[in-house]
């Protein structure tokens, strides 16, 4: 029998040799912040990497090893790394100004793009990042309905201060009353919703949970959760901070949703800090300041000139239907190949999501929440540190985003590392 421990003592070994200049920067870094980190989810054991150049689909890390980016900035990363007409349009903006503290030209272009993209956005406000856009977006529906509660799941993640995908770590989560329900389970969340309606104010769901494990959201489930709040005269937001690129108009073009309040952010900047939350506009005019009684939403850098610009660019010239289907086609090709390799020699090993987004995960056992992933950590950062030697580079634990400038070529060539670490 293979001992795990020994191995993956003899893969991190393998790493820290390799990679003596990354080990300086992140022992450097460590002296100024907490673990040599100022953002959890890009630390990894015993170090993380020190990236020092992307380019296109490909990063360099301080030692000079050259990887195939297969993260995507945890879907933000959607255009690659220096996209030529995205930073053409950085630097036009550049050269008018980038801090007016007035509305800008760009605004007005990124805002129609995304009400052109997504129906059931009649208005919408920007701000910088996908949690202010879910908090904003349950504060709204918090003061418009006068309930305290928002119905969340299991494995659900909002952003920073809305994490429910690990039970047992520390809360630091916004003190709103949360009531949890199990993703995928229409019954019970129906339930749920109906015993609990005089003090829910919203339900906020991923139509794919992302970082719970890239798990798509089933149709009856999504169109349960629309029914039933509409019934009982609870909001419903969609959070689409990362599956809005996922068709031209988002998880909800797809299953032919219509949700009270989407919110947005990653790719939808260009690249750049970026959030927003939209929907009916009987609820968004509220921020309208020219109203006795509306709300304020502060921000420096809600229409940072910069990011609009950017952001407009890419919508409106980069990513065209034509590229969403591409892309998405390249996730079904990865995902189909490593499945059926899994299948064939019977391994406990299962791909999951939708289009450009795929989990890995170690189990041959349906998918259909964050309860049926098995942990499986020295598994995860052996086929993770295995991939990093053959040049490839995705999240520990097992996150996968497609970027534009990624082909056929890479794709094969990731699926066939993998298959040879399970064949090992």
């Amino acid at each position: 029998m293979v001992d795990l421990g020994e191995r993956l003592a003899e893969a991190e070994q393998r790493y820290v040799e390799r990679n003596p200049a990354s080990l300086r920067a992140h022992e450097r870094r460590a002296r100024s912040l907490p673990g040599g980190n100022t953002r959890t989810v890009i630390h990894q054991p015993p170090f993380p990497l020190t990236i020092v150049r992307g380019e296109g689909a490909q990063l360099t890390d301080a030692d000079g090893h050259v990887y195939v980016d297969f993260l995507g900035e945890f879907t933000a990363g959607l255009y690659g790394h220096s996209h030529p007409i995205v930073l053409e349009a950085i630097r036009a903006a550049l050269d008018d100004g980038i801090v007016l503290g007035a509305p800008n030209r760009y605004e007005t272009e990124l805002a129609e793009a995304i009400r052109g993209r997504f129906p059931s956005v009649e208005l919408l406000r920007f701000c910088n990042s996908g949690t202010e856009a879910n908090l904003l977006a349950l504060s709204l529906a918090r003061a418009v309905t006068g309930r305290p509660a928002v119905l969340v799941f299991a494995g659900g993640y909002h952003g920073s201060v809305f994490t429910f995908v690990n039970p047992a770590a520390p809360n630091v989560n916004v003190p709103f009353p949360f009531i949890v329900g199990r993703y995928n389970d229409p019954v019970g969340t129906c339930g749920l919703i109906a015993e609990h309606a005089g003090e829910l104010a919203a339900v906020i769901v991923e139509p794919l949970q992302g970082s719970g494990g890239v798990i798509p959201g089933e149709r009856e489930f999504l169109h349960a959760l629309r029914d039933t709040t509409h019934q009982q005269g609870v909001l419903l937001v969609l959070d689409e901070v990362m599956t809005s690129r996922l068709s031209t108009g988002g998880l909800q073009e797809v299953h032919a949703l219509v949700p009270d309040l989407t919110t947005f952010g990653k790719y939808i900047g260009g690249g750049l800090a970026f959030g927003a939350f939209g929907g009916r506009a009987d609820l968004l005019e509220r921020f309208d300041p020219g109203r006795p009684d509306s709300f304020p939403h502060a921000g420096t850098f809600n229409n940072a000139v910069l990011t609009m610009a950017a952001g407009a660019a890419g919508l409106n010239r980069v990513y065209t239907p034509s590229e969403v289907d591409r892309l998405n086609a390249l996730g079904d090709r990865l995902r189909d190949r490593l499945n059926a390799f899994a299948a064939e020699r019977r391994l406990d090993f299962v791909a999951t999501g939708y289009g450009s987004m795929v989990g890995l995960h170690f189990t041959r056992a349906p998918v259909r929440s964050v309860a049926d992933i098995p942990a499986a950590p020295e598994l995860r950062a052996l086929l993770h540190l295995h991939m990093l030697e053959q040049g490839y580079s995705y999240a520990r634990r097992g996150f996968v985003a497609l970027s534009l400038p990624l082909g056929e070529n890479e794709i094969d060539g990731f699926a066939a590392a993998a298959e040879a670490f399970f064949a090992s």
